[in-house]
C-alpha cells in the first residue's frame, strides 16, 4: 500500500478529531528537495472547510499525527503545505515484506475480468519489416506486457495484409524476372525476396510509364494503361475467382514472408498468441451492413451505396459498401472487431497499435461500433504512434529506400560492439559470450530508445546516440545492473535475514521510496497505454541507485547490519530494474 493510502485515514480522523470536519479527498506531493520530509500534504483545499490559517492548520495536524500515527516521526509546515517525515521503521518494515518477492509490483490476473487483446505488427506479406514496424512491434509487445502485469488478461495478435494489388505487384515481378529463384536456392531470407521483386515491379512499371508518355500518352493515360500494371490487376482478379495457379503461387510466396518474419519476431523479441489474415477477413462486416441500415445507423443512397451520416458527431460522411456490394477496409474493421469477439467471448476491449495518419479511421470505427451497439466498444483504444525517422530522412518501400529491421538490428549490434570494444570492458570474456553481449546491448539500446519516448511523439533514431554507455540509454541502465550482479557476487553472507532495526541513511530512504512506486507506475503505464513511464521510471531508479553507490560503502561498511541491508536494497533494486526492462521486451546482462 503506498505511503499516501496509509496515511489518508489517520488524517481524516485529525481533520475529524480537530476541526469537526468530514473530508473526502486530500492532495498528497513529492516533497521538494530544498525541506525536509518524504511526503507532502497540500492544505490550501481544506481552508474551505476549516477556519484557520494554513501555518496554523498544518502545524495541528502536524501534532496530531506524530502522537496518533507510528509512521509519522516528525514534521514542518512550509507555508500552505505540511511536509510529513516518515519513521525508518515504516520503511525497513515495508522493504522487508518486498524485498524477496520477485512479482513485486503486477497484479494477479482474476480470471473472471474482461480480456484485452492487443493488435500490433499487421505488415503487408509484400516486403520485409521496417523501422516503422521496429517502433510498432515494440509498442504493442510493451503495451501487452504492461497490461498482464496490471492483472488484465491479454491476447496478442495481429491481421496481416496478405491480399490486394500490392501482392500482385511482388507475385507478377518474380514470374517476369525470378527465373524461378526461392529463398532456399538463393540464400535470401523470405521476405527480403519477395520485397525485391516489389521494387522490380516498380522499376519496370516507372519505365512502362515513361515509354508510353514519350509515345504522347498523358501520365494519367500512361499510369493506367502500363502493360504490367494492367496485368497485376488482372492477376488480383484471378485470385479473388480462385484461380488455382494464382492461388497456389500467392501461397507459396507469403509463405516465403511468413518465415522471414518469424524470424525477425524472434530475434526483436516478440510474440504472438493468434493471427488474423486479410484474405479471410476482408468479406466479413458485409452482414453488418444490413443490421446496421434495418437498425437506422447506415443509409443507402439513390445508387445502392450505403453510407453511415456522423456529421453530428463532427466527423463527415464514411461509405461502408460500395454500389457494386464491394466492402471497403472500414466494413473489413467493422466486421474483424466482431469476428474477434466471437472467437474469443472473453474479450471486453481492443488495443490497435497503428500510426498516427490512421487515427481519423479510428475515430470512426469505434463510433460506429458504439452506434451498432457493441458494449464492448467503450473499451477499445488506438494505440496512435508517431513516425521514426533516421538523420538521412524518409523511407519509402517502393523505391527500395526502407531501412530495413533485420539489417537495423544488426548495426545496432555491430554499434554495441564497436563501442564496447573502444571501452575495453570485455577482457576474460570468450567470443561467444561477448557476442551474446553485444546483442544484449544493442537490442537494448534500440529498443529502449523508441519505448522511452511518449507514443504519440514523432521520434528522430540516432543509433549512435541510443547506445551511448551515459544518459537516459538502454546501456547506462543496464550497466547499473551489470554493477549490481557483481556486487552480489562478492557478498558472501546471508541475504535473507530480515534486518529489524536501522537508522536509515537518506540516500537508503531514498532509493527505498523510488521502489515504492514501482506498483503505482505499472497501473498508470497501463493505463495511458504508455512503455515510456515504465522506461522513465526505471532511469530514474538507476539515477537515484547512483547516487546511494557513489555516497555510502556498500560491501566495504564495516557495521554487518548495515552491510546486509545495503545489499539487500541494491538486489531489490536490479530485481526491479530487470522485471521492468521485462516488460519492455529488454534483456540485461550479468556482466558487462
Amino acid at each position: 500500500m503506498s505511503l499516501s493510502k496509509i496515511l489518508f485515514p489517520h488524517i481524516q480522523n485529525a481533520i475529524a478529531y480537530l476541526f469537526d470536519v468530514s473530508i473526502e479527498n486530500i492532495e498528497f506531493q513529492s516533497t521538494r528537495k530544498e525541506f525536509e520530509g518524504d511526503i507532502t500534504m497540500v492544505l490550501f483545499p481544506l481552508l474551505k472547510q476549516i477556519k484557520s490559517n494554513p501555518v496554523e492548520l498544518g502545524n495541528k495536524l502536524g501534532n496530531y499525527l506524530v502522537e496518533n500515527t507510528q509512521e509519522v516521526k516528525h514534521f514542518n509546515v512550509v507555508s500552505g503545505f505540511l511536509n510529513i517525515v516518515i519513521s525508518d521503521n515504516y520503511y525497513l518494515n515495508f522493504f522487508n515484506t518486498i524485498k524477496q518477492d520477485l512479482q513485486y509490483g503486477f497484479v494477479k490476473s482474476n480470471q473472471e475480468n474482461k480480456a484485452v487483446m492487443v493488435e500490433y505488427s499487421s505488415p503487408n506479406t509484400n516486403k520485409p519489416l521496417h523501422l516503422g514496424h521496429v517502433r510498432n512491434n515494440l509498442l504493442g509487445y510493451a503495451v501487452a506486457e504492461i497490461l498482464k502485469a496490471s492483472g488484465k488478461k491479454v491476447y496478442k495478435t495481429q491481421i496481416i495484409n496478405d491480399r490486394g494489388i500490392h501482392i500482385c505487384k511482388s507475385m507478377l515481378a518474380w514470374q517476369k524476372f525470378g527465373n524461378g529463384e526461392t529463398p532456399h536456392s538463393t540464400g535470401i531470407k523470405g521476405d527480403k525476396l519477395v520485397g525485391k521483386y516489389y521494387v522490380a515491379f516498380d522499376k519496370a512499371y516507372k519505365e512502362q510509364i515513361n515509354q508510353l508518355i514519350l509515345e504522347g500518352k498523358t501520365e494519367e493515360e500512361a499510369k493506367k494503361n502500363a502493360p504490367i500494371i494492367v496485368e497485376a490487376q488482372k492477376m488480383l482478379l484471378d485470385w479473388e475467382a480462385g484461380d488455382e495457379k494464382v492461388v497456389q503461387l500467392w501461397r507459396t510466396m507469403n509463405q516465403w514472408v511468413y518465415d522471414g518474419f518469424a524470424i525477425t519476431y524472434k530475434n526483436l523479441g516478440v510474440d504472438f498468441d493468434t493471427y488474423y489474415y486479410e484474405s479471410d477477413t476482408y468479406l466479413l462486416g458485409k452482414d453488418v451492413v444490413q443490421i446496421g441500415l434495418e437498425k437506422g445507423v447506415f443509409e443507402k443512397d439513390p445508387d445502392g451505396s450505403v453510407w453511415i451520416d456522423l456529421t453530428e458527431d463532427g466527423l463527415d460522411r464514411k461509405i461502408v459498401l460500395r454500389s457494386d456490394g464491394t466492402a471497403v477496409y472500414m466494413t473489413q474493421d467493422i466486421g474483424t472487431a466482431i469476428q474477434r469477439v466471437k472467437d474469443f467471448p472473453d474479450v471486453g476491449g481492443m488495443v490497435y497499435t497503428v500510426g498516427n495518419e490512421q487515427d481519423y479511421h479510428f475515430k470512426v470505427l469505434f463510433l460506429i461500433l458504439k452506434k451498432l451497439g457493441f458494449d464492448w466498444s467503450k473499451n477499445l483504444f488506438h494505440l496512435s504512434y508517431g513516425m521514426v525517422d533516421l538523420p538521412s530522412g524518409k523511407m519509402k518501400s517502393r523505391e527500395g529506400t526502407v531501412v530495413d529491421a533485420d539489417d537495423l538490428m544488426e548495426d545496432m549490434v555491430q554499434t554495441a560492439k564497436e563501442l564496447s570494444e573502444e571501452l575495453g570492458k570485455l577482457e576474460g570474456y570468450s567470443d561467444e559470450e561477448k557476442a551474446k553481449l553485444y546483442k544484449i546491448i544493442g537490442l537494448g539500446a534500440l529498443k529502449y530508445y523508441i519505448l522511452k519516448v511518449d507514443p504519440k511523439k514523432r521520434i528522430l533514431f540516432n543509433p549512435e546516440e541510443s547506445v551511448d554507455f551515459a544518459g537516459n540509454t538502454g546501456p547506462f541502465i543496464q550497466y547499473t545492473y551489470a554493477r549490481i550482479q557483481s556486487i552480489l557476487r562478492k557478498a558472501d553472507f546471508d541475504l535473507e535475514v530480515s534486518i529489524e532495526e536501522l537508522e536509515l541513511h537518506q540516500k537508503e530512504k531514498e532509493l527505498i521510496k523510488q521502489i515504492e512506486l514501482y506498483p503505482e507506475i505499472i497501473q498508470n503505464a497501463a493505463n495511458n497505454h504508455s512503455p515510456a513511464l515504465i522506461a522513465n521510471y526505471t532511469y530514474d531508479l538507476v539515477k537515484e541507485y547512483n547516487s546511494f553507490y557513489q555516497t555510502v560503502s556498500i560491501l566495504g561498511e564495516e557495521n554487518s547490519n548495515k552491510k546486509t541491508f545495503r545489499v539487500q536494497l541494491s538486489k531489490k533494486v536490479s530485481d526491479t530494474i530487470q522485471s521492468a526492462f521485462k516488460l519492455l521486451g529488454i534483456e540485461v546482462p550479468e556482466r558487462m
